[in-house]
């Protein structure tokens, strides 16, 4: 028996339908589906031609026991892959904040520890260039003492003995790899304070969201794939440097929750509270060479929830991402 939605009468014989199909001893199973044209089929059958319709299987008290998932395209399923091969590159990401997170909390104990630790490392990287600076000022005193004798010799009318040439060429090295040495270190040591500030900002977020316990949940939730993915593919480091930071725009503009994580690799919002909530994430991730962003939507772990993340409005903030980094890129050229 199938019966369609939209009179009084289907209302009235659903619980009818559904006694009558029940025993003491066997119980028969009703199903229900939309189809495309957006009606609600009862039926204790399931025809060929409606297998494809997500549907639930309800009891005599119609209530759901069952849902069979809409059968899904190979393009959808693509889809889906793709999306969870992304999420499962974010997911490394995001255990990986929160495995450095750990340790930094477990590190320092304030602010003023951070920069005593800064201090010392500062200075000890500053030892090591004085050490450096030290090789090199000896290596020219050393190559200005081989070349006066070199000049001793040419004044003299004497040639250059080749023990001395070799000598001069060696040392001429020496001061050029001592200046490879000391831009290396210099770049170390803007690379340690960067980190070090970096972190300090991070110490200092952490420990006052630990204040809320909210702000603290990293845990990422699924959302919905039955459009675009939410990925702009970059042209070069360059671009997606430039992109990486409308990401972040795009993410604080759509999220209704408070910020989380922000590394030049994440980028995401605090874990949904309410069921009309979106928290929003935005990863850089590397594959065979080629920089992405990708984008996803996480809403709170309940029904209310999960349709929000498989409404419209969810698929068109992930549809819109790629289209407002490119925007925001060629307003900037």
């Amino acid at each position: 028996m199938r019966l369609k939605s939209g009179s009084i009468a289907l209302l009235l014989a659903i619980p009818l339908l559904l006694i009558g199909t029940t025993d003491s001893h066997a119980k028969k199973k009703l199903y229900r589906w939309v189809d495309e044209e957006g009606n609600v089929t009862f039926s204790d059958q399931v025809p060929p031609d409606q297998v494809q319709h997500k549907r639930e299987t309800l009891d005599e008290k119609a209530q759901v026991l069952d849902v069979v998932e809409k059968a899904r395209s190979p393009e959808e399923l693509a889809r889906q892959k793709r999306l969870e091969e992304l999420r499962k590159e974010q997911e490394k990401i995001i255990a990986k904040q929160a495995a450095a997170d750990k340790v930094l909390l477990a590190t320092y104990r304030s602010l003023e520890d951070m920069n005593r630790a800064l201090e010392n490392k500062l200075a000890l990287l500053d030892g090591k260039k004085r050490v450096i600076d030290g090789n090199k000022q000896r290596f020219e005193q050393q190559l200005l003492q081989q070349q006066q004798q070199a000049a001793n010799h040419e004044r003299n009318a004497q040639k250059v003995p080749e023990k001395l040439l070799q000598d001069i060429a060696a040392t001429r090295q020496q001061i050029a790899m001592t200046e490879q040495e000391l831009q290396r270190h210099e770049k170390e040591r803007q690379a340690a304070e960067r980190e070090f500030r970096a972190d300090m900002a991070r110490f200092e977020f952490l420990t006052q969201a630990n204040t809320d316990a909210d702000a603290n949940q990293s845990k990422l939730a699924a959302s919905n794939a039955n459009n675009e993915l939410g990925l702009f593919v970059c042209q070069d480091a360059a671009q997606c440097e430039k992109a990486w930071k409308h990401a972040a725009e795009y993410v604080y503009k759509y999220a209704t929750t408070g910020r989380d994580v922000e590394s030049d690799k994440l980028v995401m919002t605090a874990a949904p509270v309410n069921d009309n909530d979106f928290s929003l994430s935005a990863s850089k991730l590397e594959q065979a060479g080629i920089q992405r962003i990708f984008l996803d939507i996480r809403c709170k772990a309940s029904n209310i929830g999960q349709e929000l993340c498989a409404s419209e409005k969810a698929q068109a903030i992930r549809r819109g991402f790629s289209a407002y980094l490119q925007s925001q890129l060629s307003s900037e050229q």
